[in-house]
């Protein structure tokens, strides 16, 4: 099995504990960051201050709507930066509208998903984001850059 890191960007707690929550049960998952805001994520994912020892996450999970900057700043950031833009992203919110959809595709997000509202399949989505993501594509493993 394999292990990566997984920055999740998400400013809701209840949220933040349930996806650690099934990624860790699934015992595959070694390192699972957070950034709570998208200035956070973007400080993270370029080691400024106290991320300078960070490894770089091999996957991103990246919330719509988050404060500072949102998540369609922090995907385009990433999908235009040449040491980021192959890392996938999935776009993880309660977002359903057609624009964020759109945005997100155009600024190259390899999946949007709605988060449902139903707890049990909320940890379903979680548990197939794991599922194929960590099990069968094959990522591309990042090293401290």
């Amino acid at each position: 099995m394999n292990s990566i890191h997984i920055l999740l960007v998400e400013d809701n707690e209840g949220d933040i504990f349930l996806i650690t929550e099934a990624l860790e049960e699934g015992k595959i998952v070694n390192k699972i960051s957070v950034s709570k805001d998208g200035k956070e994520a973007i400080d993270f994912l370029e080691k400024k201050g106290k991320y300078i020892n960070e490894e770089t996450p091999d996957l991103i999970l990246l919330d719509v709507n988050l404060p500072k900057k949102n998540g369609h700043e922090v995907l385009k950031y990433i999908k235009t930066s040449e040491n980021l833009k192959q890392i996938p992203v999935i776009m993880l919110t309660t977002s359903s509208s057609d624009k964020d959809v759109l945005l997100s595709y155009k600024n190259h997000a390899n999946c949007f998903i709605t988060k449902p509202l139903d707890v049990n399949n909320f940890l379903t989505i979680v548990s197939s984001i794991e599922s194929f993501w960590i099990n069968i594509v094959k990522l591309l493993k990042n090293k401290k850059q």
